[in-house]
């Protein structure tokens, strides 16, 4: 086990590198002038453009400007955004606003997943059964700005049981909607694999033996059907962290959530590239842990599965 953690951890370098140069050279390669259009309509002086320029190191060749960005990170230096403001206090107000959004999302998301698609399964074909698969297709074919605005307006403006937009500091109440409508949005697929997953469990020869040894179904159907039916499920429900991570920019806008995707997205239509890549570096490791989490949680939910 052991050894498997650090050959992950090691796999962590070429990812992060690749990754963060990627993401660094298609800022570099976008068209116009950041500092420029920093100032506006009033422009300044060509000296102050260059001091600007030199400030943010705009002046070096890609490859400098890359490695000096490298040599920050090593010793904790994000950089500056055209703001004024350093990138690490940037990312310490807004990725924990994030997080907690993505966390919230994701519990919804497992809920309805677990909870509908087992039952789903078990009622193959039956009433309860056909009902979801067709909810749960018109909740993937709905964009998420539809839900997200019927959700405010409902449930937030009619109804009032929730705030229509979050306040600042973003309290846990402020974003128990933004919440609901991703979790929504994304527990389709999710129970769609639950119920798949438990369809194919209850064919299998050890649920059988089960039954044969005089197990109740109350024994059977948590323990050795949903247990090994939990795995596809945890994979996407990695996979859907890692995307809220990126931020939700959509539905953070609409809620005015002040998380990682209303400045992602500003940063990138600046052309701050300082800004950009260290979210993209604090994203990417974040996603790494998840799924390293995940990948050692296979082991607790399918006990056939040993890491050498």
């Amino acid at each position: 086990m052991l050894r498997y953690i650090l050959f992950r951890l090691l796999q962590v370098i070429p990812v992060l590198l690749g990754t963060t140069f990627l993401i660094y050279f298609m800022v570099f390669a976008m068209p116009g002038d950041p500092i420029a259009a920093m100032f506006g309509d009033k422009q300044p002086s060509e000296a102050v453009l260059e001091r600007v320029r030199a400030q943010y190191h705009l002046d070096q060749p890609f490859i400098v400007q890359y490695l000096l960005y490298l040599k920050g990170i090593f010793v904790g230096d994000f950089g500056i955004s055209f703001s004024g403001e350093p990138v690490s206090q940037i990312l310490a107000r807004t990725f924990p606003v994030t997080i907690k959004l993505a966390a919230m999302a994701i519990a919804i998301e497992l809920v309805l997943a677990v909870i509908i698609g087992l039952f789903s399964g078990l009622r193959k074909g039956k009433l309860f059964d056909n009902v979801n698969l067709i909810i749960g297709l018109l909740f993937m074919s709905i964009p998420i700005f539809v839900i997200a605005f019927i959700a405010q307006f409902g449930l937030g403006l009619k109804l009032g049981w929730f705030k229509p937009t979050v306040s600042s500091g973003a309290p846990v109440q402020d974003l128990l909607l933004p919440a609901i409508v991703l979790g929504v949005s994304l527990y389709a697929t999710s129970m769609r694999l639950t119920r798949a997953s438990v369809i194919d469990t209850l064919n299998q020869d050890f649920v059988r033996t089960a039954y044969a040894k005089g197990l109740s179904r109350g024994r059977v159907i948590p323990v050795h059907v949903l247990r090994n039916s939990l795995i596809p499920t945890i994979t996407n429900t990695a996979t859907d962290f890692g995307v809220l991570m990126v931020g939700a920019t959509v539905t953070e806008g609409i809620f005015n959530v002040p998380g990682v995707g209303n400045v992602l997205f500003q940063a990138i239509l600046k052309g701050e590239n300082a800004t950009v890549v260290s979210f993209v570096t604090v994203m990417v490791l974040i996603y790494l842990g998840v799924n390293l989490v995940v990948d050692l949680l296979y082991a607790v939910l399918d006990p056939r599965i040993r890491y050498a």
